[in-house]
């Protein structure tokens, strides 16, 4: 099942099938057994007509999220790992990423609150005083307030390479500002946890060209993914749940940065495709 958020409502899409569940978004997200609660109330949902469904289908969407934040986990990958200690070096600070990629406790940090959230087709953001700018393309997590993972989308986790590699410490500068995240294009919510074979594909495309492109099972994490959401609430509360990017291994070369006007494509396997245009923040 996938549920879409537009400007005109929420959307439920099961087997080639709309419907409008008619509550609002935290309140239907926030519960236990997500997939079995939608399962079962389809026969109470009102079904989409087919011209609602064209309508649907040409709307724009927007993020799948309302008063979540959005948190992220770093160094979960051995491409992730390798890439922060390079950009870190001549700081002093790549022992730091080796350490936490062995660690018993994992890299997570905040990212965003919803409000600075991009939605498939909106734009995301890099920082005019950064020189390193990449995407980073990851699965990305909707776990509840008791702690369970519920759902899954896509997530850009949009980062200052030149800022974090100067210093560690500038980490939530590099990490957090104006659309610096996106998620979509939907919540995908399935009867059983995502496959490890799913894989991850982003594609960024300057003007007529395909500048990079690269796949990645998730099966290549090297933590699981309750391991993860374990960590997160541990000292923590999320009253109507909570978003969390899982890292990533798509890292461009080091000549690589993004430009103004670059589009970048995630898909992930039975999720979707996330797509934005980088700007600036006027």
């Amino acid at each position: 099942m996938k549920l879409f958020k537009t400007a005109g409502g929420i959307v439920l899409e099961h087997e080639q099938q709309y419907y409008i569940p008619g509550t609002d978004w935290d309140t239907l997200i926030n519960r236990e057994k997500l997939y079995t609660y939608l399962k079962s109330s389809l026969e109470a949902f009102e079904k989409l007509s087919p011209g609602a469904v064209v309508a649907f289908q040409n709307s724009p969407l927007l993020p799948p999220i309302d008063s979540q934040e959005v948190w992220a986990a770093g160094v979960t990958y051995l491409r992730s790992r390798d890439a922060r200690m390079e950009e870190s070096k001549e700081s002093g600070g790549a022992t730091f990423y080796d350490k936490v990629y062995v660690a018993e406790r994992p890299e997570l940090f905040f990212k965003s609150l919803p409000h600075r959230v991009a939605g498939s087709g909106q734009k995301v953001y890099i920082r005019k005083d950064s020189k390193w700018d990449v995407p980073e393309p990851e699965l990305a997590l909707y776990i509840n307030s008791k702690g369970n993972i519920q759902a899954y989308t896509v997530g850009n986790d949009m980062s200052s390479r030149s800022i974090e590699g100067e210093n560690p410490l500038y980490l939530p500068q590099a990490k957090t500002y104006e659309r610096s995240a996106a998620i979509g294009p939907c919540l995908y919510i399935p009867e059983l946890p995502i496959s490890p074979d799913a894989n991850i594909h982003m594609k960024i495309i300057r003007g007529n060209a395909t500048v990079f492109e690269g796949t990645i099972q998730i099966s290549q994490m090297k933590r699981t993914l309750p391991e993860l959401a374990g960590f997160l609430f541990r000292e923590m509360d999320f009253p109507t749940g909570v978003f969390l990017m899982t890292g990533t291994c798509l890292v461009p070369d080091n000549d690589f940065t993004l430009q103004v006007n670059d589009t970048v494509s995630i898909t992930i396997d039975h999720i979707g495709t996330l797509t934005n245009v980088v700007g600036y923040r006027l």
